[in-house]
This record gives structure tokens, C-alpha cells and sequence, in this order.
């Protein structure tokens, strides 16, 4: 880029073309800055110009990086990063005095646990602290904490993992859910049973529990009727009441279900599980990311 005039580039630039080269996608990379597409466009038309490059070109499901972009991305990376340490310093983190994007990822019931708290007390410190809220994707949760794609995750697990720092907060066990009122919800809880009505899980990613599920029905020579697979507690509620599916749940995610749900006891058993707030050894000394954790356990009455 001889001749390139820094005074050409932002940080907003850079940010862009950071979100960019991971979400390959304009509308994507907008949704994660909290930007409208346009500006996002509007941002990468001006770091052509600067890099005399193209940078993304279209494809028919978003954009891929030129190979400008590809030998740019890691030296952009480690210069937002050496911005962000720049500007931390030995004080306190100020929520009213920031706008950062935090981004977090959990099923919805974490998200119903967490999220209206949250916001209560960033609207009571008049923050523009802004949250990006997902599901957790097939890429697996520690590889994206790595890479700052993700700044937090609440996930449930039967063994701690060993690939990123957590904290327990809550530990809890799985129960059988069947609707209230449905056609067999009278019967004694038996293997049979379990294996005969038809059942809906969360299906983002390998699950541990599903598999220690059918292992243990496979080594009594039964196979369970997993029908449907979807990415939230919301839609398995919804399958439950319209299709008299069955699902395992955790009590504490069955119970925020209330009177629609009719719990059981497994019919084996089914080791207990804990609700994990994970994050990466990158972000360990990150004064707002500290300051989100401790408002995350503080939320959930444990203790930092």
C-alpha cells in the first residue's frame, strides 16, 4: 500500500473489516457491531480505497477475502488488540462510560436468567453498553472464545472442561418432561415408555448428555424415538404442548416452564450436570469483561 495516508483509516474501519473477515457476510457483520448494513458498506468502500484492494468480493452466500485481505486480517487483529490494551488502565471499569458490544452466548433459558437483570442495571447507570445475545453454534464454544467471537458463554456440561476458565453456577439434574394433559403422562415412568414416545432435544452441536442417553439404552438393546432436534427451550415447549413429544430436561429449565410441564424421574440413571460461565485466558485481565463476569454471578447469587 505505498503511498497509503494513515490519516485514511479509523478504528471503526478496522472493525469493520475485523467482523467482516470472521462473519463473511455484510448483514452478519452488522448485526455484530450494532451497525446498519449501508455503514458497514460504507466502511469497507473506504478501506479499498486505502488498501488499493477489493478486499471481499461477493459469492452467492455472502463475501470471501481476497488474499490482501487474508494477509491483513491477522496484523488488523493484533492491532485491535493492542488498542483495547492501550486503553485500559489500572481504574475501574465504568459501565456508564462505555459503549462496548459484548457478546455472549447461551440457550434462552440463560438468557431469560440473565439478560433482564442486565439490562435493569445498565439502564439504572445510564450505559450504551449494547449485548449481543446468541445461541451457542456447531463451532465449538472454546475455539470461538479464543478467537474473540465471543466474549462470554453460559453452557450446561456434565464434565468441566479443561479449554476454558469457568465458573459454576448452579449445579442441577435432568428430569423426564411430558406435557400436562398428554395421553400417557398417568403411566409409571418405565424404560419402555421412554423409548416409546417420541422425543425433542436441543441439537446444536454434539451433545454429551444425548450420547450418554443412547449408550446406555444401546448396552439394554433400546433405541429411543429422538425425532426432533432443535437450537432452543422455547421450540421444545412448543413441540411438547402440539405434538405430545417428551423431552429431558433440566428441573431448573423444566421449571420455568411452570404448570405446563409434568415432570418424572429418569428411568436410569443420568449423572447430575452444571451451568458453567466460561471464557478464554485472553480476556482474564480485561477490566470489562471482569466487570461483566461479576455482574453475571451476581445475578445468580454466587460468589466471585
Amino acid at each position: 500500500m505505498a503511498g497509503a495516508d494513515i490519516r485514511g483509516l479509523d478504528i471503526g474501519m478496522l472493525r469493520a473489516f475485523d467482523a467482516l473477515m470472521r462473519e463473511r457476510s455484510v448483514s452478519r457483520a452488522a448485526a455484530q457491531l450494532f451497525l446498519s448494513q449501508p455503514a458497514v458498506s460504507a466502511s469497507l468502500n473506504r478501506l479499498r480505497k486505502v488498501f488499493n484492494d477489493p478486499l471481499f468480493t461477493r459469492t452467492a452466500h455472502g463475501v470471501s477475502p481476497t488474499a490482501r485481505a487474508e494477509a491483513l486480517a491477522p496484523q488488523v487483529a493484533q492491532l485491535l488488540a493492542g488498542l483495547t490494551a492501550l486503553l485500559q488502565d489500572n481504574t475501574p471499569f465504568d459501565p456508564a462510560a462505555s459503549d462496548r458490544i459484548f457478546r455472549i452466548a447461551g440457550s434462552d433459558f440463560a438468557s431469560h436468567c440473565v439478560l433482564p437483570a442486565l439490562t435493569r442495571q445498565l439502564h439504572a447507570a445510564g450505559s450504551d453498553i449494547r449485548i449481543l445475545w446468541e445461541p451457542p453454534a456447531p463451532v465449538s464454544v472454546p475455539e470461538r472464545l479464543a478467537r474473540g467471537d465471543l466474549d462470554l458463554a453460559v453452557v450446561a456440561r456434565l464434565r468441566p472442561p479443561r479449554d476454558m476458565l469457568t465458573h459454576t453456577l448452579y449445579e442441577d439434574h435432568y428430569v423426564y418432561a411430558l406435557r400436562r394433559g398428554h395421553p400417557r403422562a398417568q403411566e409409571p415412568m418405565t424404560l419402555d415408555l421412554f423409548c416409546e414416545i417420541p422425543q425433542t432435544f436441543l441439537g446444536y452441536g454434539s451433545s454429551v448428555l444425548d450420547d450418554r442417553i443412547d449408550d446406555t439404552l444401546a448396552r439394554a438393546g433400546r433405541r429411543r424415538r429422538a425425532q426432533v432436534a432443535v437450537n432452543s427451550f422455547g421450540q421444545i415447549l412448543h413441540q411438547m404442548e402440539h405434538a405430545d413429544h417428551a423431552a429431558v430436561l433440566g428441573t431448573r429449565v423444566a421449571a420455568a416452564f411452570g404448570d405446563r410441564v409434568q415432570l418424572q424421574p429418569m428411568p436410569f440413571e443420568v449423572p447430575t450436570y452444571q451451568s458453567l460461565l466460561c471464557w478464554d485466558t485472553r480476556s482474564e485481565g480485561d477490566a470489562g469483561l471482569q466487570w461483566l463476569r461479576a455482574q453475571i454471578l451476581q445475578i445468580y447469587g454466587c460468589k466471585a
